[in-house]
């Protein structure tokens, strides 16, 4: 059981470090989809792997040989290093698609004129700006 959960946290790992790498490369990259959702599975697998040793053992983690205890140290710290990278790679990216989809969205508003200036009882000029409809095109 210790190795299926310490060869989970090692495929977990490569994972997250695989998809981080191509992350930062410019370019698309459709197998992603495929990479989160393996990412998605193995975490369930993990998750599910420590609740079971938790439940029939608590203690297991200081119960193990030296050895053994060490390899899953390191594994859980290796988890942590590449989980910690990728999240930041992943804050970025979505940061960026943001930044990205309301320039577009600004664009659009000024090419097409949806926006709208309107006189208020006192004498106010309001600036508002119509819902501009972007849609993306996934499949280039």
């Amino acid at each position: 059981m210790i190795a299926d959960l310490i060869d989970t946290m090692l495929s977990l790992t490569s994972l997250m470090e695989e998809e981080s790498d191509k992350l930062v490369r410019p370019g698309r990259h459709p197998e992603l989809a495929e990479c989160s959702a393996a990412k998605i599975r193995l975490v369930s697998s993990l998750e599910a792997q420590t609740a079971q040793l938790n439940r029939e053992r608590p203690d297991w983690m200081e119960a193990l040989e030296p050895e053994l205890r060490a390899q899953v140290l390191a594994g859980i710290a290796a988890l942590h290093d590449a989980s910690t990278l990728n999240a930041e790679v992943l804050r970025r990216q979505i940061e960026l698609s943001s930044e990205m989809i309301a320039a577009v969205t600004a664009e659009v508003q000024r090419l097409t004129g949806t926006n709208n200036a309107t006189y208020g009882a006192h004498g106010g000029l309001f600036q508002t700006g119509q819902a501009t409809p972007i849609s993306l095109n996934t499949k280039l």
